[in-house]
Protein backbone atom coordinates (compact mmCIF):
# COMPACT_ATOMS: atom_id res chain seq x y z
CA UNK A 1 0.00 0.00 0.00
CA UNK A 2 1.68 3.77 -1.10
CA UNK A 3 1.91 6.04 2.22
CA UNK A 4 2.60 9.02 0.64
CA UNK A 5 -0.06 11.76 1.04
CA UNK A 6 0.19 15.50 0.30
CA UNK A 7 -2.14 18.01 -0.32
CA UNK A 8 -2.68 22.93 -2.17
CA UNK A 9 -6.45 24.61 -2.38
CA UNK A 10 -6.41 26.13 -4.93
CA UNK A 11 -18.69 41.11 -16.28
CA UNK A 12 -21.24 43.12 -17.83
CA UNK A 13 -20.82 46.96 -18.95
CA UNK A 14 -18.42 48.51 -16.89
CA UNK A 15 -18.29 46.32 -13.68
CA UNK A 16 -15.39 44.61 -12.61
CA UNK A 17 -15.08 40.73 -13.75
CA UNK A 18 -15.94 38.97 -10.36
CA UNK A 19 -13.27 37.75 -8.28
CA UNK A 20 -12.36 34.40 -7.39
CA UNK A 21 -12.61 35.26 -3.51
CA UNK A 22 -16.09 35.49 -4.88
CA UNK A 23 -16.12 32.36 -6.24
CA UNK A 24 -15.07 30.43 -3.09
CA UNK A 25 -17.25 32.39 -0.32
CA UNK A 26 -20.40 31.14 -2.43
CA UNK A 27 -19.01 27.68 -2.80
CA UNK A 28 -18.21 27.80 1.14
CA UNK A 29 -21.61 29.10 2.02
CA UNK A 30 -23.33 26.43 -0.05
CA UNK A 31 -21.32 23.97 1.54
CA UNK A 32 -21.82 25.21 5.04
CA UNK A 33 -25.99 25.43 4.32
CA UNK A 34 -26.45 21.93 2.96
CA UNK A 35 -24.39 20.80 6.19
CA UNK A 36 -27.02 22.47 8.14
CA UNK A 37 -30.16 22.65 6.67
CA UNK A 38 -29.87 19.97 3.76
CA UNK A 39 -29.48 19.99 -0.14
CA UNK A 40 -33.17 19.52 -1.31
CA UNK A 41 -34.48 23.21 -0.25
CA UNK A 42 -31.28 25.24 -0.55
CA UNK A 43 -32.08 28.19 -2.51
CA UNK A 44 -29.43 31.16 -4.10
CA UNK A 45 -30.62 33.20 -2.22
CA UNK A 46 -29.63 31.62 1.02
CA UNK A 47 -26.57 31.13 -0.53
CA UNK A 48 -25.94 34.54 -1.56
CA UNK A 49 -27.11 35.92 2.15
CA UNK A 50 -24.62 33.25 4.04
CA UNK A 51 -22.18 34.61 1.55
CA UNK A 52 -22.92 38.59 2.31
CA UNK A 53 -22.71 38.93 -1.28
CA UNK A 54 -25.55 40.19 -3.58
CA UNK A 55 -27.56 37.43 -5.55
CA UNK A 56 -25.74 38.86 -8.78
CA UNK A 57 -22.97 37.82 -7.53
CA UNK A 58 -23.92 34.36 -7.64
CA UNK A 59 -25.52 34.56 -11.08
CA UNK A 60 -22.25 36.09 -12.22
CA UNK A 61 -20.47 33.28 -11.62
CA UNK A 62 -23.15 29.97 -11.52
CA UNK A 63 -26.38 29.12 -12.97
CA UNK A 64 -27.76 27.25 -10.65
CA UNK A 65 -27.22 25.36 -7.10
CA UNK A 66 -25.96 22.44 -9.16
CA UNK A 67 -23.22 24.54 -10.67
CA UNK A 68 -22.17 25.54 -7.20
CA UNK A 69 -21.68 22.33 -6.72
CA UNK A 70 -19.31 21.12 -9.50
CA UNK A 71 -17.15 24.56 -8.77
CA UNK A 72 -16.82 22.67 -5.56
CA UNK A 73 -15.83 19.61 -6.83
CA UNK A 74 -13.34 21.32 -9.32
CA UNK A 75 -12.15 23.34 -6.68
CA UNK A 76 -11.13 19.91 -5.29
CA UNK A 77 -9.34 18.60 -8.55
CA UNK A 78 -7.14 21.55 -8.64
CA UNK A 79 -6.16 21.12 -4.91
CA UNK A 80 -4.97 17.36 -6.05
CA UNK A 81 -3.77 17.98 -8.92
CA UNK A 82 -1.68 21.05 -8.13
CA UNK A 83 1.66 19.03 -6.63
CA UNK A 84 3.01 16.44 -8.48
CA UNK A 85 3.31 12.93 -7.06
CA UNK A 86 6.38 11.89 -5.31
CA UNK A 87 6.56 8.36 -6.06
CA UNK A 88 9.17 5.90 -5.91
CA UNK A 89 11.55 4.44 -9.01
CA UNK A 90 9.78 1.24 -8.65
CA UNK A 91 5.90 2.40 -7.59
CA UNK A 92 3.48 0.85 -9.02
CA UNK A 93 0.77 2.90 -11.51
CA UNK A 94 -2.11 1.75 -8.57
CA UNK A 95 0.25 3.48 -5.81
CA UNK A 96 -0.04 6.57 -7.56
CA UNK A 97 -3.90 6.50 -8.13
CA UNK A 98 -3.95 5.29 -4.41
CA UNK A 99 -1.99 8.64 -3.44
CA UNK A 100 -3.87 10.90 -5.77
CA UNK A 101 -7.50 9.75 -4.21
CA UNK A 102 -6.31 9.46 -0.96
CA UNK A 103 -5.46 13.01 -1.47
CA UNK A 104 -8.75 13.58 -2.40
CA UNK A 105 -10.26 12.23 0.74
CA UNK A 106 -7.81 14.88 2.66
CA UNK A 107 -8.82 17.85 0.38
CA UNK A 108 -12.78 16.87 1.43
CA UNK A 109 -12.16 16.46 5.01
CA UNK A 110 -13.41 19.82 5.86
CA UNK A 111 -17.24 19.13 3.99
CA UNK A 112 -17.34 16.07 5.63
CA UNK A 113 -20.56 17.03 7.01
CA UNK A 114 -21.82 18.54 3.81
CA UNK A 115 -20.42 15.39 1.94
CA UNK A 116 -22.82 12.97 4.39
CA UNK A 117 -25.51 15.42 3.47
CA UNK A 118 -25.29 14.85 -0.27
CA UNK A 119 -24.73 11.01 -0.12
CA UNK A 120 -28.48 10.73 1.67
CA UNK A 121 -29.85 13.11 0.14
CA UNK A 122 -28.27 13.77 -4.06
CA UNK A 123 -29.57 10.35 -4.98
CA UNK A 124 -33.44 11.65 -4.86
CA UNK A 125 -33.13 13.78 -7.40
CA UNK A 126 -31.80 11.55 -10.89
CA UNK A 127 -30.83 14.45 -12.70
CA UNK A 128 -28.31 16.20 -9.95
CA UNK A 129 -26.85 12.94 -9.13
CA UNK A 130 -26.40 11.88 -12.93
CA UNK A 131 -24.80 15.32 -13.69
CA UNK A 132 -22.33 15.12 -9.92
CA UNK A 133 -21.80 11.35 -11.32
CA UNK A 134 -20.43 12.38 -14.88
CA UNK A 135 -18.35 15.40 -12.81
CA UNK A 136 -17.12 12.21 -10.87
CA UNK A 137 -15.74 10.01 -13.85
CA UNK A 138 -14.17 13.01 -15.13
CA UNK A 139 -12.18 13.99 -12.10
CA UNK A 140 -11.33 10.44 -11.99
CA UNK A 141 -9.86 10.48 -15.53
CA UNK A 142 -7.91 13.33 -14.40
CA UNK A 143 -6.63 11.58 -11.58
CA UNK A 144 -5.22 9.05 -13.56
CA UNK A 145 -3.81 11.08 -16.12
CA UNK A 146 -1.81 12.18 -13.07
CA UNK A 147 -0.33 9.21 -12.27
CA UNK A 148 0.67 8.36 -15.83
CA UNK A 149 -2.00 6.03 -16.91
CA UNK A 150 -4.00 6.92 -19.87
CA UNK A 151 -8.01 7.50 -19.85
CA UNK A 152 -8.13 7.44 -23.50
CA UNK A 153 -9.63 4.98 -25.44
CA UNK A 154 -11.60 1.75 -24.74
CA UNK A 155 -8.77 1.01 -21.88
CA UNK A 156 -8.90 3.95 -20.61
CA UNK A 157 -12.94 3.78 -20.41
CA UNK A 158 -12.95 0.82 -18.09
CA UNK A 159 -10.05 2.08 -15.28
CA UNK A 160 -11.81 5.05 -15.49
CA UNK A 161 -15.43 3.44 -14.30
CA UNK A 162 -13.45 1.24 -12.42
CA UNK A 163 -11.52 3.43 -10.47
CA UNK A 164 -14.64 5.60 -10.00
CA UNK A 165 -16.29 2.90 -8.55
CA UNK A 166 -13.62 1.76 -6.61
CA UNK A 167 -13.67 5.46 -4.95
CA UNK A 168 -16.82 5.77 -4.63
CA UNK A 169 -17.36 1.86 -2.40
CA UNK A 170 -14.47 3.89 -0.61
CA UNK A 171 -15.80 6.92 0.49
CA UNK A 172 -18.54 4.72 1.98
CA UNK A 173 -15.72 4.16 4.44
CA UNK A 174 -14.37 7.63 4.63
CA UNK A 175 -17.40 8.73 5.98
CA UNK A 176 -17.76 6.68 8.75
CA UNK A 177 -13.77 6.60 9.39
CA UNK A 178 -13.03 9.26 12.51
CA UNK A 179 -9.54 8.19 12.59
CA UNK A 180 -6.83 10.73 12.63
CA UNK A 181 -4.94 8.60 9.77
CA UNK A 182 -7.36 7.69 8.07
CA UNK A 183 -6.59 3.89 8.48
CA UNK A 184 -9.89 2.03 7.57
CA UNK A 185 -10.13 3.98 4.61
CA UNK A 186 -6.85 3.63 2.84
CA UNK A 187 -7.05 -0.46 3.69
CA UNK A 188 -10.60 -0.16 2.02
CA UNK A 189 -8.98 1.97 -1.02
CA UNK A 190 -5.76 0.09 -1.29
CA UNK A 191 -8.41 -3.61 -1.57
CA UNK A 192 -10.41 -2.22 -4.09
CA UNK A 193 -7.22 -1.01 -6.39
CA UNK A 194 -6.17 -4.09 -5.96
CA UNK A 195 -9.14 -5.67 -7.43
CA UNK A 196 -8.89 -3.72 -10.87
CA UNK A 197 -5.19 -2.93 -10.67
CA UNK A 198 -4.82 -5.32 -13.84
CA UNK A 199 -6.74 -2.32 -15.40
CA UNK A 200 -4.10 0.43 -14.10
CA UNK A 201 -1.08 -1.13 -16.14
CA UNK A 202 2.22 -2.35 -14.60
CA UNK A 203 5.53 -0.13 -13.61
CA UNK A 204 7.53 0.35 -16.24
CA UNK A 205 10.49 -2.11 -16.46
CA UNK A 206 14.50 -1.32 -18.52
CA UNK A 207 14.42 -3.74 -20.80
CA UNK A 208 17.08 -7.21 -20.40
CA UNK A 209 20.37 -6.09 -21.77
CA UNK A 210 21.41 -8.28 -24.72
CA UNK A 211 23.94 -11.04 -23.57
CA UNK A 212 27.12 -9.55 -25.52
CA UNK A 213 26.17 -6.08 -23.15
CA UNK A 214 26.37 -8.08 -20.36
CA UNK A 215 29.43 -10.39 -21.15
CA UNK A 216 31.31 -7.39 -22.15
CA UNK A 217 30.97 -5.29 -18.38
CA UNK A 218 32.08 -8.50 -16.82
Amino acid sequence: MARGRSAARRGDGNTAPPTASERDRIIDAALRLIAEQGWRHLALGAIAAEANLPILAVYRHFGSRLAILCGFFRRIDEVVLAAPIEAEADARPRDQVFDLLMRRFDALGPYRDAMLVLGRELPTEPCAALAVGARLVRSIAWMLEAAGISAAGVRGAIATKLTTAAYVATMRVWLRDDSPDLAATMAALDRRLRGIERWLGRPHRSPPRPAAAVQAQA
